[in-house]
């Protein structure tokens, strides 16, 4: 893992370290902030080692068997070998909405997720525009910090919710009024502003990201028309039967936000227009000489 990696990987602990140990402040002072600091450092230590199976878990996804998958394996094993890095496990997410990411802590223990939505939806050629995609996050090595925010952003919004529980309990009752009244208005900020630093987050991270795995991804399979056509598919698909039952805080780990129109990351778009995607893509097929 380079220098610059190292680099954003502590920064981003980091600042979500503080973030948990704020909140922990105002729910209970420095009590709460030393658990908190605590639970961080435990939600840094599980994250970088174990996000990828956190977020497999979450979408009930299960790792696939070259037998099972035949066509799929060989798509996934040649990109793989075509950008140079080892072959990807493979899983499958029983979801119909069509969707893809990619998951793991760096090229050699990295997975290449689908939903049976996307392998119905797509012809080959457009499905190895979607996994050259993918497969281009893992060559970036995007995947650990695209991970780890899912993970990490996912327990600023539960501690949040938390927060509005023991708001909505009562649970800032004692004897110093003005403190509590102090620690319930800190609640409410946190509950409106934690899932929105959380999803600023997914922010950074994604969309300048997006625009390179498209590019890097293009040339990687050399069809960038068909990763265009499997971007307009999969949009259109997501705006009619988006997925209700992820997690938002993932919603910037997959090629197209899943969570349209029916969860708070729509508030927040964690990755570029589409319709702007596609036209990078058509400049690039015209700098490859690829009618598009």
């Amino acid at each position: 893992m380079g220098v610059g990696l190292w680099i954003r990987t502590g920064i981003l602990m980091a600042f979500l370290t503080g973030l948990l140990m704020a909140i922990g402040y105002v729910l209970g002072n420095e009590t709460g902030m030393l658990f908190a600091f605590i639970f961080a450092l435990v939600m840094n230590f599980f994250s970088y080692w174990y996000s990828d199976k956190i977020v497999l878990t979450w979408y009930r996804a299960r790792i696939l068997e070259e037998d099972e998958a035949p066509e799929l394996y060989e798509i996934v094993k040649g990109l793989g070998q075509e950008a140079g890095i080892p072959t990807p496990k493979v899983a499958i997410v029983p979801t119909e909405t069509p969707n893809a990411f990619a998951t793991g802590r760096n090229p050699k223990h990295a997975v290449v997720a689908v939903t049976q939505g996307l392998l119905r939806l797509l012809n080959r050629d457009e499905l190895e525009g979607v996994i050259a995609h993918e497969i281009s996050h893992i060559k970036n090595r995007d995947i650990l910090i695209q991970t780890l925010a899912a993970v990490l952003a996912g327990a600023i919004i539960m501690v949040a919710r938390w927060a509005g529980w023991m708001l909505w309990l009562g649970g800032f009752g004692g004897r110093d009024r003005d403190r509590d009244a102090g620690s319930a208005l800190g609640a409410i900020l946190l509950i409106v502003l934690a899932p929105i630093a959380a999803m600023l987050i997914q922010m950074a991270i994604s969309r300048a990201r997006e625009y390179l795995a498209d590019e890097t991804g293009a040339k990687i399979s050399g069809k960038p028309w068909a990763l265009a056509r499997a971007l307009e598919k999969i949009e259109y698909a997501v705006s009619m039967r988006p997925l209700k039952d992820g997690n938002p805080a993932t919603a910037h780990m997959f090629i197209v936000n899943p969570f349209r129109g029916v969860s708070f990351a729509e508030l927040f778009s964690t990755h570029p227009p589409t319709q702007k995607r596609i036209e990078r893509l058509r400049k690039i097929a015209e700098e490859m000489g690829i009618a598009f």
